[in-house]
């Protein structure tokens, strides 16, 4: 895994944990969540144009 896939994934779950914690607070807000899942499906791209 190289460094920029490390951020990546770091900076993922830190927005997981920050909307996770939104949701219990304020309520849920579906483009948070829509958000959270297109930084992950990036991540996952990263990571796999990393390996190939």
């Amino acid at each position: 895994m190289t460094g920029s896939v490390k951020a990546m994934a770091v900076t993922t779950f830190a927005a997981l944990v920050a909307v996770s914690t939104y949701s219990v607070a304020l309520g849920s807000n579906g483009w948070l969540w829509f958000g959270w899942v297109v930084l992950g499906l990036l991540t996952m791209g990263l990571a796999a144009s990393r390996s190939a």
